[in-house]
């Protein structure tokens, strides 16, 4: 099974989520314009890092980003892996991903479960309890967000129930730790034998520049695309 895969490396506007969403419906069409047949957002994409105002910001259950994606899903008739935003759910906020087929079902939903300290994220953000494992297009895949790349035995856990051939990741990664960015993907590709596409935001927020090199990687580590920063 052959899969085009579309990666949008975005900058994202903090705390805006009209603006963003535009990003987001653009690069849908984009995609479809060129036969992509998966399509991988950023995390957080709908409202960036803004996690002190997650009270005004937050989806309340996700209700308008999974309409938006299933939409776009089924409009372009592509599959997207949501990237994830911030979501409000029994009075608790959530790193929400959604996975979307090219029919516009959600095919799965997960909360990010490694919450990424030096960012604040523990501070506003509930952990995640569940694995994220999906099929798209007959192809058995996972998805992980940002720092839980740094957990092998968390993303192998996933990878080992299939097993799974595509991991997709999506992250808001720092310019500092962009070195480590490709070191850890080349790693959980060659430990789990599986290809690994994972999708980094560009731009800064107001405490963070962010590195881009979106990447994919085949199972024996190369490097197949990657992005510039």
């Amino acid at each position: 099974m052959k899969l085009k895969i579309g990666i949008a490396q975005v900058d994202i506007f903090l705390g805006n989520p009209q603006a963003n969403q535009q990003t987001i419906i653009d690069y849908a069409q984009k995609a479809a314009q060129t036969g992509v047949d998966v399509l991988l957002y950023p995390e957080m994409w709908q409202t960036g890092y803004a996690l002190t105002e997650l009270d005004r910001l937050a989806d309340h259950n996700g209700d308008e980003s999974q309409a938006l994606l299933s939409q776009l899903a089924k409009q372009h008739h592509i599959n997207i892996v949501g990237g994830s935003v911030a979501t409000q759910r029994d009075h608790k906020f959530y790193n929400t991903m959604f996975v979307f087929d090219r029919y516009g079902q959600k095919v799965s939903e997960y909360d990010k479960l490694h919450l990424f300290g030096l960012m604040n994220e523990e501070k506003y953000i509930t952990a995640g309890s569940h694995s994220n494992v999906f099929n798209l297009d007959g192809v058995p895949s996972a998805g992980v967000i940002c720092y839980d790349i740094r957990f092998p035995e968390w993303v192998r856990t996933m990878m080992a129930t299939g097993p799974q051939e595509l991991l997709f990741v999506t992250a808001e990664w720092p310019e500092q730790r962009i070195a480590q960015w490709q070191t850890l993907l080349q790693a959980r590709a060659i430990e789990n034998q599986s290809f690994v596409v994972a999708a980094n935001r560009v731009g800064h927020d107001n405490d963070n520049v962010f590195g881009g090199r979106s990447l994919v990687i085949d199972p024996l580590g190369n490097i197949v695309k990657q992005a510039s920063d």
